[in-house]
């Protein structure tokens, strides 16, 4: 019963903290203004996110369910990569400096954590050391920037953090690891709150303060889980909507000779909303992961020697939707 109330406080209170930057933003005309790369055409406050970064990092600081160190790796980097991107929402920042300081969270992150975890493909099992840390280092600012990529159309990001941080709390629960499922619980419950204004017709936005945060935080929950013998596969298969799609569109933009680190709106998601609708591609996402990515990420659970299969299996038709919906390439409908 506590657990519920917990779930339920939070929710709340992300929902009324949403609203009242939602008002804040409009009184001081802090809105996002439609421009060529947006895919909206209203003009919008945003900065919504900060929010989920007020509810999770308040409840983070005080479980006792975790130890310090993992604390201070999600509350270290988190606040760093709010500020930035709250400061970026604001005034510009240079993508250099940006960049600099999405490392520097990815280090203080792996330096908390203690390094990385050994990885296990088939019957053999591999230790990277410290080639590995920054193999890690970039995933993570990797994940940091995918959210913002993806963080196009209303609800999209918000309700694929739901599904992610819902799916390793589920899992979490499975291999008995209680401090991460507490952290990821949070977590959801945090972003339902905005989502509940965030929905099409979104009222807010979220903001790089909020998609940056959410990218890195996500990184974090399952690079823990790894640690602590998580399967690598089922998270690659949770993210797989955000890795496809944004994997398809980047390749596609260097092939095409195309400025791929400018921001645009030609990812598969972008274009198939200028066909149907932010609410309807938005929803379509929902069900993917629901009747289609969780349960093979949960097959692999219960046989890790089909995990190869199982992820090429899971990644195929998203590929296809992917190309369908001409990934890289602006379309107008």
């Amino acid at each position: 019963m506590n657990d519920l109330f917990l779930i339920f406080f939070i929710i709340i209170t992300s929902l009324f903290l949403t609203e009242l930057i939602r008002r804040y933003g409009i009184s001081k005309n802090i809105v996002d203004t439609p421009n060529e790369r947006s895919s909206h055409t209203v003009p919008t406050p945003h900065g919504g996110g900060l929010s989920i970064v007020l509810m999770f990092l308040v409840a983070v600081s005080f479980t006792d369910s975790l130890p310090n160190e993992v604390v201070w790796a999600f509350t270290g980097s988190g606040i760093l990569i709010a500020v930035i991107g709250l400061w970026d929402d604001k005034v510009h920042i240079a993508a250099r400096w940006r960049l600099l300081s999405h490392f520097v969270a990815a280090f203080w992150v792996l330096y908390h954590l203690g390094g990385v975890p050994e990885y296990h493909f088939f019957n053999y099992t591999f230790d990277l050391d410290w080639f590995g840390i920054g193999i890690s280092a970039i995933v993570l600012v990797w994940l940091l920037n995918l959210f913002n990529f993806m963080d196009g159309i209303d609800g999209i990001a918000a309700s694929e953090t739901i599904f992610i941080s819902s799916g390793g709390a589920f899992f979490s629960y499975l291999n008995g690891l209680n401090g991460l499922l507490f952290i990821s619980i949070v977590l959801a419950s945090s972003t339902i709150g905005f989502l509940i204004l965030n929905w099409s017709p979104a009222k807010i936005f979220m903001g790089d303060v909020g998609s940056g945060f959410l990218g890195l935080m996500l990184g974090v929950i399952a690079y823990v889980s790894i640690l602590k013998g998580g399967s690598i596969w089922i998270w690659l298969i949770l993210f797989g909507i955000f890795i496809v799609d944004s994997g398809i569109t980047l390749l596609r933009r260097i092939m095409n000779g195309d400025k791929w680190y400018e921001a645009h709106c030609s990812h598969a998601y972008q274009n198939a909303a200028r066909k149907w609708g932010h609410k309807k591609v938005t929803v379509s996402t929902i069900l993917i992961n629901l009747v289609w990515l969780f349960p093979i990420a949960f097959l692999v659970h219960l046989n890790e020697n089909l995990s190869l299969l199982l992820v090429f299996v899971a990644y195929l038709p998203l590929i296809a939707i992917a190309l369908k919906y001409n990934a890289g390439m602006a379309v107008n409908h």
